[in-house]
């Protein structure tokens, strides 16, 4: 592969470590401020795939002989933060944590998708295999979302008081 290629696959990939990195952080802050059992757990599982995907990603970066990205790790850790505040201090948590994680899981999702085409373009198959494995995660994860919108309304609901479940014509 040649540099130019190499040197973008490398972005690439330290792109997408920084962004689980922001992720974990955001999964922390959801977890601290999610009071429904089911969901804490999902989020505690997602966690833990989240974890095994910085991992992976770093083990490729030791592969192509680089380090993680301090620059985007900073802007990651900047950006998670001020979501962690956010999270802390905002009414109606459930459905916009809800919100929050399914734009995040997506705009993982359309990251790996493109970390897999550069990775196989570049020739770089277990890239492009680890890129491919992840974004299964992060499609499992966002349909869990989108399979529980009412629940969020429901809980987002309770939290202010408010009847849930109902509906009206």
């Amino acid at each position: 592969m040649s540099d130019d290629l190499r040197e973008k696959l490398v972005d690439y990939i330290q792109d997408a470590h920084a962004m689980e990195q922001n992720v974990l952080r955001m999964l922390d802050s959801m977890i601290a401020t999610t009071t429904d059992t089911e969901v804490v757990a999902q989020l505690q599982r997602h966690r833990g795939e989240t974890e095994r995907h910085e991992e992976l990603l770093r083990g490729r970066l030791d592969a192509l002989g680089v380090g993680t990205s301090t620059v985007a790790e900073a802007a990651a850790v900047a950006g998670a933060m001020v979501k962690g505040v956010g999270d802390r201090v905002r009414a109606d948590k459930p459905g916009k944590n809800a919100r929050d994680g399914y734009v995040t899981e997506h705009v993982e999702i359309a990251a790996y998708e493109l970390l897999e085409r550069l990775a196989e373009r570049a020739g770089d198959t277990e890239t492009a295999q680890v890129a491919r494995t992840i974004r299964r995660d992060e499609e499992a994860m966002a349909r869990w979302i989108a399979e529980r919108w009412d629940k969020f309304v429901d809980l987002t609901l309770a939290e202010a008081g408010l009847p849930a479940g109902a509906r009206t014509g």
